[in-house]
């Protein structure tokens, strides 16, 4: 049989919880690595923009606590990506906090390694003006405006700082925005085993249990890498892999289930096979990773566009329910009339239960829903101005007079009082953009002793 090498993902991202009894059935199996994607992109830019987890401080702990304990007593090292949510600095320090806490409510000693990840304006511009930029997919170009608008620039990182702090002896890694498999692939290629192997089943196993069916992002899944393949074992008897589940979360988040570009090559699945071999578990083979020079890295950051306030409301009348678009077209350009020119407020309607999720893309353009849900939405250059326009629109289009319309007492149904909500800060994506990196030494690795006596491997 060829050598194997273990890796426990506990939960999709850190601070989604997951089953204590699937943890240990993991620990069980003797794991030669713990690893947790702490992040993503998916909740939208506020996070990263406010420097702000949108992840439980509570959920959190509780889920760094059984791994650094179960980690730290038994060396097994643990290797954290993406931190805090988005990987900027003030996450990266939120959780090394967290971190700092349970080493000393659990009297743990060891090694942390700290990896940020951010990329200072002056290095982004230099780039820019050196034409070592370009915009992904669907996206504008980068201009200085949005480089020097956005409070924090961060680049997903490859396994290459992961495997210096590693190297370095690091029994715990904290690192800030990550390639997503780069924390579960980075310790299995130190040790010698196949890249494209360990960063595909690394690409797996960052979701967890999601690819199993039925899938879960809060439940252990299980990586075993060999020579030649790895496997894919879940660890609650609810859930088991099968070939279908494997190779559908292939296409997951990707917009070519084939090529899965990452920082300094991608990972070619042209070849690639899934297999049961029984008692719930995939082994997959064939999966090939191609270097692509010159090395790039993705570059994230957000930046404030003013304050939003909404009210949420809901329509019973069919007679407006048929006419809805009108309305609300109606209803926009009395209200933008009221405000002049000038005025930057900016109003937007999401009516669920039409096209509430998908807008002007929804191709069923006839709804046929008894009941609407709306959502009033207005965005402006302070919160006291949203709040203003947000009141505006709501008294407009409760009270607005529809062609048809019998009853008089007004068109809308509150579930709350009071109906308008204060949301705060909003946030737009503004670097969304690939960057040269000549040099890893942009990352410089951090390392510090936890705990000077205590519970140690």
């Amino acid at each position: 049989m060829s050598r194997e090498f273990k890796i426990l993902s506990p939960t999709a991202i850190l601070g989604y919880g997951f089953p204590q009894e699937s943890f240990e059935r993991g620990l069980a199996e003797r794991p030669d690595l713990i690893a947790v994607d702490g992040g993503s992109t998916d909740p939208g830019p506020y996070y990263l923009g406010s420097g702000k987890s949108f992840t439980d401080r509570n959920g959190v702990k509780r889920d760094l606590r059984l791994m650094l304990t179960a980690g730290v007593t038994r060396g097994i090292p643990v290797v954290i990506g993406t931190a805090g949510g988005s990987g900027a600095a003030p996450h990266l320090e939120w959780c090394r906090q967290i971190v700092l806490e349970i080493a000393k409510e659990e009297r743990l000693s060891f090694k942390l390694a700290v990896i940020p990840t951010d990329v200072p304006r002056h290095v982004v511009l230099e780039a820019l003006e050196a034409g070592q930029v370009q915009p992904l997919d669907f996206v504008p170009p980068l201009t200085r405006e949005a480089v020097c608008s956005s409070p924090h620039i961060v680049a997903q990182i490859g396994i290459e700082p992961f495997v210096e702090a590693l190297t370095l002896g690091a029994q715990v890694v904290l690192a800030g925005r990550s390639y997503d498999p780069a924390c579960f692939a980075a310790l299995p290629i130190l040790r010698g085993y196949d890249e494209a192997l360990a960063m595909h089943c690394g690409k797996i196993l960052e979701c967890a249990a999601i690819a199993a069916a039925p899938g879960s992002g809060s439940d252990c899944a299980m990586g075993i890498l060999r020579d030649d393949s790895f496997v894919l074992k879940a660890l609650s008897p609810e859930r088991k892999f099968t070939a279908e589940s494997a190779a559908a979360h292939t296409l997951y988040e990707k917009s070519d289930p084939y090529h899965l570009p990452g920082p300094g090559g991608e990972l070619d699945l042209t070849g690639c096979t899934f297999r049961e071999i029984g008692d719930g578990m995939v082994e997959v083979r064939g999966s090939r990773y191609v270097h692509t020079q010159p090395y790039r890295v993705k570059l994230e950051g957000a930046r404030p566009v003013g304050y939003r306030a909404i009210t949420i409301a809901g329509v019973r009348d069919p007679i407006m329910i048929e006419s809805i678009d009108s309305i609300l077209a109606a209803v926009k350009t009395r209200v933008e009339g009221f405000l002049g020119d000038h005025d930057d407020a900016r109003v937007f309607f999401h009516a669920y239960g039409k096209n509430g999720v998908m807008g002007e893309l929804e191709p069923t353009k006839r709804s046929n829903s008894h009941e609407l849900g709306l959502v009033l939405e207005v965005v402006a250059v302070s919160q006291e101005r949203a709040n203003t326009v947000c009141s505006l629109l709501r008294s407009t289009l409760l009270h607005y007079g529809y062609p048809g319309r019998v009853a008089t007492a007004g068109n809308l149904a509150f579930p709350f009082s009071p109906s308008d909500t204060q949301a705060g800060e909003v946030y737009e994506f503004s670097l969304y953009h690939l960057m040269d990196l000549p040099k890893q030494n942009l990352f410089p690795v951090q390392i510090e002793q936890v705990g000077g006596t205590g519970v140690h491997p």
